[in-house]
């Protein structure tokens, strides 16, 4: 059985929560969101590597957190950069697995099926991310106004996207630029093939006070 590592990313600051607290600290019936996310894995694997990247400046207050709510999972704290990239980058410095896969550290929802078939496909395929198809009509924008759109030519992507340990060390020796938006798109640009799997629908990643409160129905 291949080790698994998982980077947490947690360096959001909520600015879409109107919330002046960074949303991955954000209580849910009393505890903070990045915990019953760091939770999740570590009830799927006792044995998986959890490397968090946090914002320097609230490295301290994580800590205190960590003390009130007497949270003993054991993980590694890596100071995130002024990108997700450079984030990233730091964490796989730190990272031991031969798989590693990459999860926002507020989507407190992703289910163990979700996990351990992206885990599967990569350890087969080298690369897979979780994906669920859009349910609502789509339209886009045009100059003349909008357009409907085939919904089912879209999927909306999830995290944890999870990599071979080479391939995600190989893909991000690529400089950063804008156009990144993902892990899964760093990889295909060095060359690699995604593979996608089905996700769970509740796997939503909290940035509203709507999502808050649907998260606070399945916490």
């Amino acid at each position: 059985m291949s080790k698994k590592s998982v980077i947490v990313t947690a360096g959001g600051i909520g600015r879409r929560m109107r919330s002046s607290l960074p949303k991955q600290f954000i209580l849910v019936n009393e505890k903070p969101i990045l915990m019953y996310t760091i939770q999740l894995f570590y009830e799927f694997d006792p044995t998986i590597e959890i490397i968090l990247t946090l914002p320097e400046d609230w490295r301290a207050y994580w800590e205190e957190l960590m003390l009130e709510h007497d949270f003993k999972i054991p993980h590694r704290i890596v100071s995130g950069g002024k990108e997700r990239y450079d984030s990233i980058k730091n964490a796989l410095e730190k990272c031991t697995g031969d798989l590693i896969g990459v999860h926002d550290g507020v989507r407190p929802l992703v289910e163990h099926d979700t996990i351990k078939h992206c885990f599967d496909a990569a350890e087969k395929s080298g690369a897979a991310i979780p994906v669920v198809p859009i349910v609502e009509s789509m339209r886009m924008k045009t100059i003349e106004g909008t357009q409907i759109v085939d919904r089912s030519d879209f999927l909306i992507v999830q995290t944890p996207q999870c990599f071979q340990r080479n391939i995600l060390l190989n893909a991000y020796q690529i400089p950063y630029h804008k156009g990144i938006t993902d892990d899964a798109s760093l990889v295909e640009e060095a060359g690699y093939t995604v593979e996608t799997i089905i996700g769970n629908d509740s796997n939503i990643k909290i940035t509203t006070q709507s999502d808050l409160k649907y998260a606070g129905m399945f916490l």
